[in-house]
């Protein structure tokens, strides 16, 4: 099933992060954080000015970003855990 966001709103699937520490402890499941790191699946076309005007998005999909913790709805589709956001809620992209 094919999904595009609307608006100003971003489709993002969560990068998975390292199992082990940088001293080589290994991170059980349950101790680890969801990552807040992700690569953007799809973009909506973008907000709209008051007067209707189009905002055309920042990012693009591919792009790397980094979001805040507690930031978009989780959603699956087709099996696969993804994030519904809005453009705001994304920190940066990774170059």
């Amino acid at each position: 099933m094919a999904f595009k966001p609307l608006h100003d709103r971003v489709l993002v699937k969560r990068i998975a992060s390292d199992e082990k520490t940088k001293g080589g402890l290994i991170i059980p499941d349950t101790a680890k954080e969801k990552p807040a790191e992700g690569e953007i699946v799809s973009v909506g076309e973008g907000a709209r000015k008051d007067s209707g005007e189009l905002i055309a998005p920042s990012v693009k999909a591919g792009d790397r970003i980094l979001f805040g913790k507690w930031s978009g709805t989780e959603v699956t589709l087709n099996g696969e855990e993804l994030l519904i956001m809005k453009e705001s809620d994304i920190l940066g992209i990774i170059a």
